[in-house]
Formats: structure tokens, sequence, C-alpha cells
């Protein structure tokens, strides 16, 4: 976490959460890739995105190409997403893609810097890092639905008020 939390700290609530979906399709697209993205990949996919929108807010019409093939696959994924959300966006689809695209530049920054900030780690160390929170947020997310939506045992319930009567 103390590499993560300086990445995202002065982000706004918007870009924070364009962030992490970035970082679970990149994450999801990494499982089955082949050949294997590395954190390379997914700085070059993110700086060819952000520079796409980053030149289209000035009204310039370029789409940037990542260098490698596999980030490239990662870059189309990834627009795929951004797609999604502009769709649904309305009239907000400008403010949308400024912030996709420092949402994107802080996920370039972060796969350019965590191997040499997490030294030791398994390489692809963004990508590695990503995926285990993206788990543990969703077993944490599968933990608290899964008591909220359990019956309650017999131990559990509550005895009634005795202000009901049953008939």
């Amino acid at each position: 976490m103390g590499f993560f939390l300086p990445l995202v700290s002065d982000l706004s609530e918007g870009q924070y959460r364009l962030m992490i979906y970035f970082q679970a399709i990149a994450a999801r697209h990494a499982v089955g890739a082949v050949p294997t993205l590395m954190d390379q990949d997914v700085a070059e996919a993110a700086a060819a995105l952000a520079g796409t929108l980053e030149t289209a807010g000035k009204g310039i019409i370029y789409e940037h190409q990542a260098a490698s093939i596999p980030a490239q696959r990662l870059v189309t994924v990834l627009r795929q997403g951004l797609t999604e959300l502009t769709r649904e966006s309305g009239a907000q689809t400008s403010r949308l893609e400024r912030d996709a695209a420092v949402a994107l530049r802080r996920l370039e920054h972060g796969a350019r810097t965590a191997s040499s900030a997490l030294e030791g780690e398994e390489h692809p160390v963004f990508l590695s890092l990503i995926s285990r929170m993206m788990a543990t947020a969703g077993q944490a997310t599968e933990e608290a639905h899964g008591s909220e939506l359990a019956a309650p045992s017999a131990g559990d319930r509550q005895p009634g008020s005795g202000l009901i009567i049953p008939g």
C-alpha cells in the first residue's frame, strides 16, 4: 500500500475510480494474454491511450500507438472499456475523457516505477500487485455480500418482541 497510496493520493474520486477500472481491465486482460503481458506493456498502453485522449482534448484527432503488440492489444481493450463508459456518460463525455487521461497517466507511472519501488517482487511487479489488490477486494466483497445474503441460522435469529402474537 505504501507504493499505491502516493499514486492515487491527489486524484479526484472520479479519477481514482477510473484508475481502478483501468487496473481491473489490465489485470483481467493479463490473465489470458499471449505473449505474457509485462509492466512495460501496461505503461505503453496507458501512455498511448492517454496521449490519444489528451490530443483529442486539444481538438486534434490522432490515435497514438503502443510500440509492442501486447501493449497495442491492451490499448484496444482499455479503449473498449472507456467507450462503454462514455456511452453512458452523455453530456459528461469530455470531463470523463479528461479524467480518464489523468487516470491512465497514473497507471502508466505505476507500471513504470513498480519494479524499482518494490524491489525483490516477482515480475511483472505492477501486474502482480494490482492482481493481488483486485483479488483481495473481490474476496472482501464476496465475504460481505455472502454474510448479508445468507439466511440466518436458528441460533442467529433474534427472539420476537412479543408485541405480535403469531396466529
